[in-house]
C-alpha cells in the first residue's frame, strides 16, 4: 500500500509541474518593459492660393445669372466675362478685385456695377464692335483673329478709334449679404436696349485674398487662360488653373495628448471641459500638461502650416492608449483627434501611419460658421472665445462645410518606437 501511494505521488509530480508551467503562461503574463514612442503630426493640406471659384454661363440680353458664395473678412471678389461683340474685350473689376467687407467688418451690398470696367486683353487686334469677322458671333472658329501681343489695359486707355456702349447700358451687378458668410451675386445682361446688344459669354469668378491677381493683371500680358475667355468665352483652361489653386487652407494649432488607459482630454458624447473648449476654439493648450506646440526645426510655440509638423515623445506600457487633439484653425471649435488608440497589439508596439484613426470632432462649445470665412474663427476674431456659445456635446462632425477636404488631405500622423 505504501508503494502504491508512493507511485501515485511520483506520478502526480509531472502533472503538477505541467500544470504549474501552464498557469505561469496564462495567469501571470510577462510585463512588457516601458516603450518610448515618437509621434509626428504633419499638416498635409495643399497650400492653395485662392479661397473659392466658379463659372458663369452664357447670359443673353434681358437675362441674368445668380451666384451664391461664402466669404469672410479679408476676402475679395473678382470676375471676368467676355463682351461677345468684340475680339478680346471683357468686363471685370479692378485686377485686384473688390473688397467684400470694409475695415469695420461690414459686408458690401447693393449695386456694385460702378466697380466693373471694360478691359482689353491685348491678345487680338480690335475690329469695329459688332461687325468684325473675327469676333465670336461671326468667326469661323476660336482664336482666328490677328494676334496683338499686347498687355491687359482698360479699353478707355487703348484709343482704338471705336465706340463702345456704356458699361451701365450692358451689365448690372448686384450683391446681397444673406447673413453669416453667404453672399448672392446677380449678374444681369441689360444690353437689349443698348446701342449694341450683346451676350455675355461664360466666365469665371474667384474669391481671393488681398494683393492677389487671380484672373489678370493690368499692364501685363494676358495669361494663356485669360486669352480664351476674352476671345471666345472659353473657360476650360481657367477652370483647370483655378481647380488646382483654389481651396481651404488652414493651420493646425498647438494641441494636447493623453497616454494611459483612459482619455484625459475629451469624451465623445459628453460636454467639453473648459480646458478642451480653450483648445478647440482658440488653440490654447494651457489647461493640459502633455502638449505639443513647437513646429519642428523652430524654437517657439506656433501653429503648423502646410508642410510643417509637430513631434512629441512619450513612454508607455501595455494597456496604455494614445489620445490627442489639435484645432483646425479655420473653424470655430473643430479638432482633428484620435481617441484611445491601443499602443500595443499583444507584445508588439504600435508603429506606422495612424491617419486612418483620425476623426474630425465638433467640441460643441461654439456655433459653427463656414470654414475659412467665419468672423468668430481664430484668424478673424478680435479675441479669444468670441463666438455664440453652443452648449452642446463633443461629437463627430457630420455637417462639414462643403469646402472642407478629406481628413487624409489635412493631417498626416505617424508613430514609431524611439531607437
Amino acid at each position: 500500500m505504501k508503494f502504491t501511494n508512493l507511485l501515485l505521488s511520483l506520478s502526480a509530480i509531472p502533472l503538477f509541474i505541467a500544470c504549474s508551467d501552464n498557469d505561469d503562461n496564462n495567469d501571470d503574463p510577462v510585463n512588457l518593459p516601458a516603450t518610448e514612442f515618437t509621434v509626428t503630426i504633419e499638416n498635409s493640406m495643399t497650400p492653395f492660393d485662392y479661397y473659392a471659384f466658379g463659372g458663369t454661363d452664357l447670359i443673353t440680353p434681358g437675362n441674368e445669372q445668380v451666384i451664391t458664395f461664402n466669404a469672410g473678412q479679408g476676402h475679395y471678389l473678382n470676375l471676368a466675362t467676355m463682351f461677345v461683340q468684340s475680339n478680346d474685350l471683357f468686363y471685370a473689376p479692378a485686377d485686384d478685385g473688390i473688397a467684400l467687407y470694409n475695415d469695420d467688418g461690414e459686408a458690401l451690398t447693393g449695386d456694385i456695377t460702378n466697380q466693373f470696367y471694360l478691359w482689353d486683353a491685348g491678345t487680338e487686334v480690335n475690329e469695329m464692335p459688332g461687325t468684325g469677322e473675327n469676333q465670336a458671333p461671326r468667326q469661323s472658329g476660336p482664336n482666328t483673329g490677328t494676334e496683338e501681343n499686347g498687355i491687359v489695359r482698360l479699353i478707355s486707355d487703348v484709343n482704338d478709334g471705336y465706340t463702345y456702349p456704356a458699361l451701365s447700358d450692358v451689365i448690372e451687378v448686384m450683391l446681397s449679404h444673406d447673413g453669416g458668410t453667404q453672399f448672392t451675386l446677380t449678374l444681369r445682361n441689360i444690353s437689349d436696349n443698348s446701342s449694341l446688344p450683346t451676350p455675355l459669354a461664360p466666365g469665371n469668378w474667384v474669391v481671393h485674398y488681398d494683393g492677389q491677381y487671380p484672373l489678370f493683371q493690368e499692364g501685363v500680358a494676358a495669361s494663356s487662360s485669360l486669352e480664351p475667355i476674352a476671345e471666345d468665352g472659353d473657360i476650360t483652361s481657367m477652370n483647370e488653373v483655378l481647380e488646382a489653386t483654389t481651396g481651404l487652407v488652414s493651420p493646425f494649432a498647438p494641441g494636447a495628448f493623453s497616454i494611459g488607459e483612459s482619455n484625459n482630454l475629451f469624451s465623445i458624447g459628453s460636454m467639453a471641459s473648459q480646458a478642451f473648449e480653450m483648445l478647440a476654439e482658440d488653440g490654447d493648450v494651457s489647461g493640459f500638461e502633455n502638449v505639443f506646440n513647437t513646429p519642428a526645426s523652430t524654437d517657439a510655440p506656433a501653429p503648423i502650416f502646410p508642410g510643417q509638423s509637430y513631434t512629441f515623445t512619450f513612454t508607455a506600457s501595455e494597456n496604455d492608449r494614445l489620445s490627442f487633439a489639435t484645432m483646425l484653425v479655420q473653424s470655430n471649435d473643430w479638432v482633428l483627434a484620435i481617441d484611445q488608440l491601443p499602443l500595443f497589439d499583444g507584445n508588439t508596439p504600435l508603429s506606422g501611419n495612424l491617419s486612418d484613426y483620425i476623426q474630425l470632432l465638433d467640441a460643441g462649445t461654439e456655433s459653427d460658421q463656414y470654414a475659412g470665412a467665419g468672423m468668430y474663427q481664430a484668424p478673424r476674431q478680435s479675441g479669444a472665445d468670441q463666438g455664440p456659445s453652443e452648449e452642446g456635446i463633443i461629437n463627430v462632425e457630420e455637417s462639414l462645410s462643403s469646402n472642407v477636404p478629406e481628413i487624409s488631405s489635412m493631417l498626416n500622423i505617424s508613430i514609431q518606437v524611439t531607437e
